[in-house]
């Protein structure tokens, strides 16, 4: 079956994915350019190793407190650059950070310093900023920081971080610092866009604060990441598992199981809000069964939630309201071999597990029932 996506004006989401979409591809030379660039300003001469101070610099947190990098020498900074609006990338690496804390003895984690500064000219308030760090349950764990556009731009330009916004939309660079408790940046790392990778990537981290909490060299950064894309076209592997609420029943995916897919997680909003938008699916449920369409399930991505325990935890109620079942994909393999990379992400797959169509951002129960009409009438 032909792929087919239906005509309709790009949603935000949507332009905002293409966007970053085409720099992806670039991703790999931006992380040689901005590594280059670091060692450059390196006088160490030891060969390489990446040493060099990191421009300091002072910006008000999601609690508006005025703060420095300077304030937090003898600690290893983790320092990174998110957009408070993005539903892409950023919770991958901020998810990413924190878990890698987590993974570290206390006496460790007490030594570490999470901080995110804005990368988005338009969202520069400290309500921005706070209200990714409530979304996303990093209250806490972190500061994020901003400030004037122009005081931003500075810190971007000095740690040498692409921030560009177009029509609204932003593509900046993935990027984590590691910065020494002397205030000397000593390794860069670069989120990549697959939700199983959140683990290696906090893995990494954690190894790598704790060998210079202990006074060693970090390793090498990877090459490439074990969970790095392949050209295969996007397929929804076959899978049996429970939905959860008060209706509990077992769901195949797959293989012979066709199916309206809704990637999703719950900091994408409040529970009344959750719980409209994927009533949608109930919506388009009851033309499903009239006219025999794949048959709806909302899968939550867990690898990109704060707390997996407390996010099942608020869905409960949730699942118990709409009819439409929840699954959950635990290590987000679900959504890389679907290629999903934004969330909400709707897929249409056949019985051979082929997705044949998706879209980026939320729909109604009338757009749903409208496009997967279109795909499954076929050209």
């Amino acid at each position: 079956m032909a792929v087919q996506e239906p005509q309709r004006e790009p949603s935000p989401h949507h332009t905002r994915r293409v966007i970053l979409a085409t720099g992806a591809a670039l991703v790999a030379v931006a992380a040689v350019l901005v590594f280059a660039s670091h060692l450059r300003s390196s006088a160490s001469g030891d060969g390489g190793r990446l040493d060099v101070i990191a421009p300091d610099f002072t910006l008000r947190d999601q609690l508006g407190r005025s703060t420095s990098l300077a304030q937090f020498r003898g600690k290893v900074v983790v320092l990174t650059f998110v957009d408070p609006e993005c539903t892409e990338i950023c919770p991958l690496t901020t998810q990413s950070m924190v878990d890698a804390v987590r993974l570290l003895p206390p006496a460790q984690a007490a030594r570490v310093q999470l901080l995110g500064i804005d990368a988005n000219p338009a969202k520069t308030r400290i309500a921005d900023v706070a209200a990714y760090t409530r979304a996303h349950g990093l209250t806490g764990h972190w500061r994020f920081l901003t400030g004037p556009e122009r005081t931003l731009e500075d810190v971007w330009h000095r740690y040498n971080v692409y921030v560009d916004a177009v029509k609204g939309n932003i593509e900046h660079d993935p990027i984590v610092f590691l910065i020494d408790g002397s205030g000397h940046e000593r390794q860069v790392l670069f989120t990549a866009m697959r939700y199983a990778s959140v683990g290696n990537q906090a893995r990494t981290i954690a190894t790598d604060v704790g060998r210079l909490l202990a006074g060693a060299e970090p390793l090498p950064a990877p090459a490439t990441d074990p969970g790095a894309a392949t050209d295969s076209a996007p397929r929804l592997p076959t899978a049996q598992l429970a939905s959860f609420g008060a209706h509990t029943r077992s769901i195949g995916l797959g293989r012979a199981h066709p199916h309206l897919v809704v990637f999703f997680a719950g900091w994408l909003g409040g529970r009344t809000d959750l719980a409209h938008r994927l009533a949608a699916l109930d919506g388009y449920a009851q033309a499903a069964r009239r006219r025999h369409w794949p048959s709806p399930v909302a899968i939550d991505v867990r690898t990109t939630e704060a707390s997996p325990a407390a996010a099942r935890d608020a869905l409960a109620p949730l699942a118990a309201t709409i009819r439409t079942p929840i699954v959950e994909d635990t290590t987000g393999v679900l959504a890389d071999s679907s290629q999903v990379e934004d969330l909400p992400w709707f897929a249409l797959t056949t019985p051979t597990g082929d997705i044949v169509w998706h879209h980026d951002g939320w729909l109604t129960a009338a757009q749903l029932r409208a496009d997967v009409h279109t795909v499954l009438a076929g050209p």
